[in-house]
């Protein structure tokens, strides 16, 4: 009986490693970047540019305003001197040889010393003005009539001869700069006197326009005269700084008083507007 065939077994591979397997198929994948390589996604890269032009932009607003409260002092203080003198000196000339130089004489000084007055009074005006970009904010209760009548009183007593009517309605009370709001105040009350003056029957009132209680924004606060107005055409240049309506050889002033009471309020968070009609006066309205 013949023996049964065996059939040789066939050799087993060994298993392969995982890394072996990996690379029979193919490159590994590269390892994922750490969290502080990965690429920002577009719309947040964006927003780091912005943050870098703002702050940018906030860097030379600081230089600017550092600037401007520079050339502030400067005119407060450095040109009072030289303009005191040409004051002073053109005064005692008059003064002492005002006899012998004659009225031919007399009128080039008298010039020269106006000139030197309105200088003075642009220089205050313009400190005024960059008061309210530098100074800081201080926020407390105003009595804004009690502002009112200060203003009156010191108009007054610079033409204690004029006969004004002034109505001051009381009990406008609000939250702001004391300091700010009277320079605001102040520029209005005096504007007011000032186009009232060719008026024998002048009249300046001080109104509180209450609103409906829903209106959230608050009253409205109104100084009215019946001055020579002003034509509403050219009402959109009124708050722009050394803009004048009127002549200075009839009307002194600088044009700024009204760019500094409307840069106030936007401090604030108000704002003034105007309405006028030639030889009829002149309302202005504003909101805190």
């Amino acid at each position: 009986m013949a023996s049964p065939k065996i059939r040789p077994q066939k050799k087993m591979k060994a298993p392969r490693s995982a890394s072996a397997a990996a690379s029979a198929s193919g490159p590994s994948p590269a390892a994922p970047p750490e969290s502080g390589d990965r690429p920002l996604p577009e719309g947040e890269g964006r927003l780091r540019q912005v943050e870098e032009l703002l702050a940018h932009k906030t860097a030379e607003l600081c230089a600017a305003q550092k600037e401007l409260e520079t050339f502030a002092h400067s005119v407060s203080h450095d040109l009072r001197a030289p303009l005191r003198a040409i004051d002073g000196f053109s005064g005692i000339l008059l003064e002492d040889f005002g006899e012998k130089l004659g009225p031919e004489g007399q009128a080039p000084l008298q010039r020269l010393r106006a000139a030197a007055e309105r200088m003075g009074n642009l220089i205050d005006d313009l400190s005024k003005l960059s008061l309210v970009f530098r100074s800081e904010m201080r926020r407390e209760t105003v009595d804004l009539s009690a502002l009112v009548r200060d203003a009156v009183r010191q108009a007054r007593e610079k033409e204690p001869d004029r006969s004004v009517i002034v109505d001051v309605a009381e009990g406008a009370v609000v939250q702001g700069d004391p300091r700010l709001l009277a320079i605001a105040v102040g520029h209005l009350v005096g504007n007011a006197f000032k186009f009232t003056s060719k008026r024998a029957d002048a009249r300046i009132a001080f109104e509180i326009d209450r609103q409906p209680e829903a209106d959230a924004d608050g009253p409205v606060y109104v100084i009215r005269d019946n001055g020579v107005g002003f034509d509403m055409r050219y009402a959109d240049r009124l708050f722009g700084p050394f803009q004048r309506f009127h002549s200075a050889n009839d009307f002194r002033g600088t044009g700024i008083g009204l760019a500094t009471v409307q840069r106030i309020l936007h401090r604030h968070g108000g704002r003034i507007w105007a309405d006028a009609e030639v030889g009829r006066g002149a309302t202005f309205s504003f909101r805190l």
